[in-house]
């Protein structure tokens, strides 16, 4: 037969399909999920049983982690070496895991850093107290055997867990189209709910949330999801809990004393210096990492003064850094079926007791049978001793004295073979005694074990006073309390800032500044070759600074981001995005109730609250729409709408003068027409509105044209008071064109 006529030929759509279910099966059955059984994955499991192997329990010595991770791979799990140690290192550190299943000596990583431990060459390590718990009974006949990876040795299928390992060190893992997020519980308070279990099966979940409130992290922080929240989350198997740091005050100090699971106080440090480098937390002078063997986490936060508002502070830091954080809970694990399923606390408790029930049910009848079998051997001892001369006598006399013995006395293949091992020095009357003594003792015990196997009531009564007496040997205080406390809220930015008076200008080219104080003159200020002052607005560095571009769009940038005016400033491109084309016309700055009029040269315009302009877009936000061939007039301020007028010149020399309050108030749009200008004449271009100006009656009106300027004092403005959207008036002669108004 030709090598061709074996190749297998199957479309590619079926095996890739094939390999990829495999594929995932593989990683989430044997690699990435915990089984509800001892909570371990794989890798976790052939290190504990590795270690056990090698005599490593938690009174021995301690031997080089290189050692286990050589026995697991080279024995149980032939992967990477960095893996493996990397899980070994993960199960040793208190600060990752409730209730750590190997103690390390040497270093083991740090709550800043945990994948700063040393190789494993230099490391030390040994299996801890607890993991007794996990493997106490594992020669006791009470798990399935499998062959390792080359068929030369076997391994337990699952480690036959005292106590429910999966809800108290918990896990995480991420597998193909599915992951886990199962947080740590406190055992006392585990091993309360099984008992409650067992003593009232039909027990609810709210039974159960009084025995476990919640998860309890190796950290002292606050958990403080509300109850509800948690009592949802064990129904469904999904949720999140949220925690939060622990400070306390020192002589005007704010002490940090406890992090949430799993954060870095260098990286909580981290982020509160980038606030303050950024002046966005003024309220802080000074930080100091206080942290050492004695306080594993003490984080000292100075506030700049004693008037500072330390819970106002606390809470913006809550809000804004990992001081608080949410973990994700998701309850995914394989079940006592070979599946992997979401469950709920009940469920998970249910399914443990009933593998724990199993466990010491083959614990129990591996017991028996041991028991039996010394019983049966005893049975045959006990016959020496009552025919001793004669047995003596077979065994001096008869060639094949295991044949006679088994047809003289009616014993088994096994008795005679017991018998005749037994030394003559065990031929004594005292070990007659002790033997009887043991008879009746292993028989009273395989009475009490049929009993218990017998009965489910005895049954389940065995299991409780054990778990009791696990609880009385691991249990300890909670770490993690749960406390209500009010959701952390950041304080506003403008809040935060100090507030200066400033005045905010832009160029023709679009470049920005901010210069301290009221009393700038923008025309004094230097600018760029070609370039000029175009708008300016006053107002306080805590507010939001609103730019108008020739699209109608308006921009909103923090006031106290601009760049200073010792310089020229920075082009406003470099911070917002404008459309191809458009240009920067004016800015306006105020507390967001702030009025202004909005405008455009077809003489269309309305007010707006400036605060209807904020947003957080680079692209900005529609505010005036714009007729065909029209533009945007510079944003006018409005200080008291119902004592001012509105001034609209047109390039004809036409001048309409009302009361501000005949225009709307609108978010956005086109607006109100201010002024009668022919759409002939405005598509055109003949004439449009040239400028705007809001006036009081204290104030005159000064025409800017070719010539002189012209001032219009109160009795001569008055005489172009209309109503709006009418023609208005002509001004004086030799006034034509008109190139600005200004108020004085």
């Amino acid at each position: 037969m030709s090598a061709t006529a074996t190749i297998e030929h199957i479309p590619l759509r079926e095996y890739a399909e094939k390999a990829y279910l495999d594929y995932s099966m593989y990683v989430i059955l044997d690699r990435a999920l915990p089984h509800i059984g001892d909570g371990l994955k794989p890798v976790q499991r052939r290190i504990i049983y590795a270690m056990s192997e090698l005599g490593l329990k938690s009174t021995a010595k301690f031997k080089k982690s290189a050692r286990t991770v050589g026995d697991v791979l080279g024995k149980f799990h032939p992967h990477g070496d960095m893996a493996c140690y990397e899980a070994l290192v993960l199960m040793s550190q208190p600060f990752s895991y409730r209730y750590p299943l190997i103690q390390g000596q040497g270093n083991f990583g740090s709550p800043d850093d945990p994948k700063s431990f040393a190789a494993m060459r230099y490391t030390e390590s040994r299996l801890s107290l607890y993991a007794d718990a996990l493997l106490s009974e594992l020669e006791a006949g009470t798990v399935d055997w499998a062959l390792n990876f080359d068929g030369t040795l076997q391994e337990p299928v699952l480690l036959p867990a005292q106590l429910p390992n999966i809800l108290l060190n918990g896990t995480t893992g991420i597998a193909v189209g599915m992951a886990t997020d199962i947080p740590p519980h406190n055992v006392g308070e585990v091993i309360h709910a099984l008992v409650y279990l067992l003593d009232y099966p039909e027990a609810t979940l709210t039974d159960i949330c009084k025995c476990i409130p919640g998860p309890d992290y190796p950290t002292q922080a606050e958990i403080i999801t509300l109850q509800s929240e948690l009592k949802a989350m064990y129904k469904t198997g999904n949720g999140s809990v949220r925690m939060r740091a622990v400070y306390t005050e020192e002589d005007s100090e704010i002490i940090i004393t406890a992090l949430p699971y799993q954060v870095s106080g260098g990286k909580i440090l981290e982020q509160i210096a980038q606030q303050m480098q950024e002046k966005k937390l003024p309220l802080v002078s000074d930080l100091r990492d206080e942290s050492d063997h004695e306080n594993p986490t003490r984080l000292v936060i100075i506030p700049r003064s004693n008037r500072v508002d330390v819970e106002a502070l606390m809470n913006h830091l809550f809000a804004t850094t990992d001081l608080e954080r949410s973990y994700r809970v998701n309850l995914n694990m394989i079940g006592l079926n070979g599946r992997p399923q979401v469950k709920g606390l009940i469920e998970i408790l249910n399914e443990w007791l009933s593998y724990r029930t199993t466990t010491v049910k083959r614990r129990l009848q591996y017991r028996l049978d041991t028991i039996n079998h010394r019983l049966h051997i005893l049975e045959g001892l006990v016959i020496v001793y009552l025919h001793l001369d004669e047995i003596i006598k077979i065994i001096r006399k008869e060639d094949e004295p295991k044949r006679i013995l088994m047809k003289r006395f009616k014993l088994s293949e096994e008795q005679v073979d017991a018998i005749l091992d037994t030394k003559l020095r065990h031929l004594a009357k005292l070990e007659e005694i002790q033997m009887r003594k043991e008879q009746e003792t292993l028989s009273n015990e395989r009475d009490d074990i049929q009993k218990t196997l017998g009965s489910s009531v005895r049954l389940k009564k065995f299991i409780r006073t054990e778990l009791l007496q696990l609880s009385e040997k691991y249990s300890d205080k909670r770490k993690s309390p749960i406390v209500v406390r009010q959701e952390a809220q950041a304080i506003k930015e403008t809040e935060i800032l100090p507030t200066e008076a400033i005045t905010v200008v832009i160029s023709n080219r679009g470049w920005v500044r901010a210069a301290k104080g009221h009393d700038i003159d923008p025309n004094t200020l230097s600018y760029k070759a070609g370039d000029a002052f175009q708008s300016a607005a006053i107002g306080r560095s805590n507010q939001i600074a609103v730019f108008l571009d020739t699209t109608g769009r308006a921009y909103s940038l923090p006031a106290h981001t601009l760049p200073s005016a010792r310089g020229q400033g920075e082009p406003l491109t470099g911070k917002l995005t404008p459309p191809p084309g458009a240009e920067f016309i004016g800015v306006m700055l105020g507390e967001p109730d702030q009025l202004y009029l909005l405008a455009s040269d077809a003489g269309y315009g309305f007010i707006v609250k400036l605060g209807d302009l904020h947003g957080k877009n680079r692209a900005g936000k529609t505010a005036l729409s714009l007729p065909k061939q029209s533009k945007p007039l510079i944003p006018k301020l409005i200080t008291d709408i119902e004592k001012e007028f509105v001034a609209i010149a047109s390039t004809m020399g036409h001048l309409l003068i009302f009361p501000l309050k005949a225009l709307p108030q609108l978010g956005k749009g086109k607006g109100n027409k201010l002024i009668n200008i022919p759409s002939v004449k405005v598509a055109l271009r003949d004439e449009f509105v040239k400028d705007i100006a809001v006036l009081n009656n204290n104030q005159q009106l000064i025409i800017l044209n070719d010539g002189k300027p012209y001032a219009l004092k109160l009795k001569d403005w008055q005489h172009f008071i209309g109503e709006r959207s009418q023609r208005g008036l002509k001004l004086p002669r030799g006034i034509r064109h008109v190139i600005g108004l200004k108020v004085e």
